[in-house]
């Protein structure tokens, strides 16, 4: 059964990415009336050139334990892993599949007795246990394995219990497994993670989700942007980074509609990618100004692509051709953390009209 659900998505997906939609663009709040569906022109060959080379790459890169020359961060090879399941591949199956079989490997091996995915030493290890948690709520979403089952439960019950409960942060979460400080861009982590997990048919408590959202809410500003953590104030505190992962982590945790929605898409639509980007401190110039361009683009774009409509018709295109103008000759992008990090997000972005996850589409079985 599992096989089937699989095979129908992967043909849904195909079916997606290589037809225009008839529907209408945009809602009267701006917001697509059918959403998270790809257009059909988004995928031309330099894209597929640049991801082809990129996957090559990263694959060349990985070791025989699963992790990447630069890196044994969960975060780092949970983001590889679904940089190549996003090409069609699952475990042991398709070109990739032997990669994504050694990221499930070291993730699985990383799993402690705490439900803590973590492997090398981290200051912060809530965000690699995000990331990694979201990596096998796809991985179990789409195999069924039930060795990844039984580590995802304690992953989940380990994001549970950890919510910080601490007045002014209540909702959110931070560096650390416990429930004290929070800030918005391990919180959006923490609820990509959870919202895999449910989709795949692990339980997750609807408290946890409504406290997660009011946290998210809480760190929104008047400008529409996001502050790093809850109750700053003020707009001076937003930024496009955690701006596109406030506005993702609405989305992930059930908000579809609404003005904190509205706000927080027309405040990232300044930072369009290359548009007119030589006048514009807010688009290109500003995300490399601001640092974190891959951290960003990569919430930035699903929250795009989730929104549909003219919010991702203005935004992929130009991400996409950055992102290949950023490619180097050897198929991989620098930037942010390492090369295996940056190459992972680039894909992950460049790869999002292929629809194969069910995560990024937002279309899974707890929709």
């Amino acid at each position: 059964m599992r096989r089937s659900l699989v095979i129908l998505s992967l043909v849904s997906a195909m079916s997606a990415s290589a037809v225009a939609q008839d529907a209408p663009t945009s809602a009267p709040s701006g917001i697509a009336v059918n959403p998270n569906q790809v257009r059909g022109d988004e995928i031309n060959d330099a894209q597929k050139r640049a991801v082809a080379k990129g996957l090559k790459w990263l694959a060349d890169r990985q070791q025989a334990d699963g992790s990447f020359s630069s890196s044994k961060n969960v975060a780092v090879i949970a983001l590889a892993g679904l940089a190549f399941m996003e090409s069609g591949s699952l475990p042991d199956r398709g070109e990739y599949g032997h990669n994504v079989s050694l990221c499930v490997k070291f993730i699985l091996d990383s799993c402690q007795e705490s439900g803590l995915i973590a492997a090398e030493q981290s200051s912060g290890p809530m965000y690699g246990h995000g990331f990694a948690t979201l990596f096998l709520g796809e991985v179990y979403g789409m195999t069924g394995d039930e060795s990844v089952k039984e580590k995802l439960q304690k992953a989940v019950s380990l994001i549970e219990r950890t919510q910080s409960k601490q007045p002014g942060n209540e909702g959110g979460w931070r560096y650390q497994p416990a429930p004290l400080d929070a800030d918005i861009s391990v919180t959006i982590c923490q609820i990509m993670g959870l919202r895999a997990a449910r989709d795949a048919g692990i339980k997750v408590d609807k408290d946890v989700i409504d406290k997660a959202v009011q946290y998210v809410r809480n760190c929104q500003n008047a400008d529409g942007g996001f502050s790093y953590m809850a109750h700053q104030g003020g707009g001076g505190g937003s930024g496009f980074a955690r701006s596109a992962a406030g506005v993702a982590s609405l989305y992930y945790a059930g908000v579809f509609e609404g003005n904190d929605l509205e706000r927080g898409l027309k405040y990232l639509q300044q930072f369009t990618p290359n548009r007119n980007a030589a006048a514009n401190p807010g688009g290109q110039d500003g995300m490399a100004a601001e640092g974190h361009y891959f951290y960003g683009n990569y919430y930035a774009v699903q929250a795009m692509f989730l929104a549909g409509g003219d919010y991702w018709a203005g935004w992929y295109p130009g991400v996409r051709d950055q992102l290949i103008a950023r490619q180097n000759e050897a198929g991989n992008w620098q930037g942010d953390f390492t090369e295996d990090y940056a190459t992972a997000m680039a894909l992950i972005v460049l790869q999002m009209p292929n629809r194969y996850l069910p995560v990024y589409s937002g279309k899974g079985p707890g929709s």
